[in-house]
């Protein structure tokens, strides 16, 4: 028998409406299957986490069946409470699948605490922008009797000396003594 005889008959038809029969079965079996395990249709709605605190936020997510995953902690926001979330992903009001992971970005507790630098016998000039640039204030300036004009003598937080490699919060006002151009 020939290939073009074979092509034309009636039991190549047959195999050919019967694998045909087969894959659009099977398709309908698999798109039912996926609308059943992917839940399609079913969303849960994102709440609005923003200012809340974990406990709070643990208990809002598990009654939209979503699931919490803290992120990190970032920057300190004096805005918001402590340990309360600041961001959050996806954002508020979005739909998602149920048990999907709301990832939240916490306040921590405070300013993080960094290392003072080693301003002594440096000019204000350079001392003011170095404490700016890492996050300090500069407080009072007050000055004391030494023959450099203007250069950083010591460095005082809330009264009491402090040297370099210190740790303080940052947004610490920091009082800087300085020489007034007169000898001692």
């Amino acid at each position: 028998m020939s290939i073009i005889k074979f092509l034309v008959s009636k039991t190549f038809f047959k195999q050919l409406a019967l694998a045909i029969v087969a894959i659009v079965v099977l398709c309908f079996i698999m798109l039912k299957w996926l609308n059943v395990s992917t839940n399609h249709g079913e969303f849960e709605t994102v709440p609005d986490l923003k200012g809340k605190s974990i406990n709070v936020a643990e208990i809002e997510l598990g009654e939209n069946n979503l699931v919490m995953q803290i992120q990190d902690s970032a920057n300190f926001n004096p805005n918001y409470p402590k340990f309360s979330v600041i961001e959050q992903e996806p954002q508020s009001g979005t739909q998602v699948k149920e048990n999907r992971k709301i990832y939240l970005t916490l306040n921590p507790s405070g300013y993080r605490k960094i290392e003072v630098p080693d301003l002594k016998e440096r000019t204000y000039r350079q001392a003011k922008p170095t404490l700016e640039a890492l996050g300090f204030k500069v407080g009072k300036l007050t000055y004391e009797n030494n023959i450099a004009e203007d250069m950083v003598l010591r460095m005082t937080y809330k009264g009491k000396t402090i040297e370099p490699s210190d740790k303080l919060e940052k947004t610490s006002v920091i009082n800087l003594v300085l020489g007034n151009g007169k000898r001692p």
